[in-house]
């Protein structure tokens, strides 16, 4: 399917060992929800996150204690680490002498010319990108009262501001954000600022909500943006465990057939004709294969009879009802078992799979 989505070509740069923009691959990125000070506790859940996936850690700087932490951090993880800034512009230079690989800042409150210059001098010296983060909350009062309130315009002309400034001091090394709570104005705003530069963006719904709803919103505001080949970084913006984050923005680079990771599972809604508990099967697979990468299409499926040409496509695949089981591969039905075994059958032939295609 990829091959329908034209993708904008992008100015690249470097966050880490990652490259972003430039027609690299779309990066997954997401953000602890530890105290940064903790720094055992961000360790830990960011190293959760490199499991899933994750390819770019953002972390809270909300004082000094916390640009110090990211030191200790750094030494313990093996992804790259973006410091959060703001309001206080001695955090960015904190951070980036701590070693965090970039830094995300909205100059519009990080006060006078000369603090932001501050924070380009110190990205400038240890040669760190810089993301301006525009949210729809944090417009400046003048933005606000020419366009009469929050609108896509407002957060395009707030990010093309604030991109002259760093601009201004010959500082190149930019990607950008322009983010709202709603699903319209974000689309519309990263329509409009895509049509007028080519520097690379970091795309999300911002504060999106819990799970169900933060999955919709951002499904529906990443996943419109990268069809239209808008997007060289997303996050998933989730009110949850941030390890979610990560495995619902590799599901909507997959339905686009953009990336794939980890096993793809086609599984039927069920009907009366399943005489099988198929919830509880899904459910012990998606456990077992949670944070494996390897991209294979699985299908579980309640129709013995049916349920191989319905899921003809799945690389491996089973099916059971009235007592019996069968695997089948590519619409094939290879054998049949005990139905008690299905998980079990399922999880060694992916075994044997992954191991086949490792050799």
């Amino acid at each position: 399917m990829s091959f329908l989505i034209k993708r904008k070509k992008t100015l690249q740069i470097k966050v880490g060992n990652v490259k972003i923009g430039g027609m690299a691959p779309i990066a997954v990125q997401s953000m602890t929800n530890t105290r940064t000070q903790d720094v055992a506790a961000t360790v830990s859940q960011t190293k959760r996150l490199e499991k899933a996936g994750c390819e770019i850690v953002r972390v809270a700087v909300p004082d000094q204690e916390a640009a110090e932490a990211i030191s200790s951090i750094k030494d313990q993880i093996s992804i790259p680490l973006i410091a959060d800034i703001h309001f206080d512009y001695r955090l960015a230079i904190s951070a980036a002498r701590a070693g965090a690989d970039g830094l995300r800042i909205n100059p519009g409150n990080i006060g006078s010319k000369q603090k932001v210059k501050a924070v380009v001098d110190i990205a400038t010296e240890f040669n760190i990108p810089i993301r301006i983060g525009v949210n729809s909350g944090s417009l400046e009062k003048d933005v606000l009262k020419k366009y009469g309130g929050t609108c896509a315009e407002a957060m395009v002309e707030s990010a093309l501001r604030h991109i002259e400034l760093l601009k201004s001091f010959d500082f190149h090394n930019i990607k950008v954000s322009i983010k709202a709570s709603d699903v319209h104005r974000t689309i519309d705003a990263f329509r409009l600022f895509s049509s007028k530069t080519d520097l690379p963006l970091h795309v999300g719904v911002t504060e999106a909500g819990a799970l169900y709803p933060g999955i919709v919103k951002s499904s529906l505001g990443i996943g419109m943006l990268l069809a239209e080949g808008i997007g060289d970084t997303i996050r998933v913006s989730l009110t949850r465990d941030p390890v979610e984050e990560v495995r619902v923005g590799y599901e909507i680079l997959r339905a686009l057939g953009i990336r794939q990771r980890g096993p793809e599972i086609i599984s039927c809604p069920t009907c009366g004709r399943c005489n099988i508990d198929l919830f509880d099967i899904v459910e012990q697979v998606e456990k077992n294969l949670l944070l494996n990468p390897l991209p294979i299409k699985l299908a579980i499926m309640g129709c013995v009879v049916n349920g191989p040409g319905e899921a003809k496509e799945a690389d491996i695949g089973i099916a059971g009802g009235d007592g019996t089981g069968i695997l089948f591969k590519k619409g094939k039905v290879i054998k049949k078992f005990p139905q008690e075994k299905l998980v079990e059958v399922l999880l060694k032939e992916v075994a044997k799979y992954e191991k086949d295609t490792t050799i």
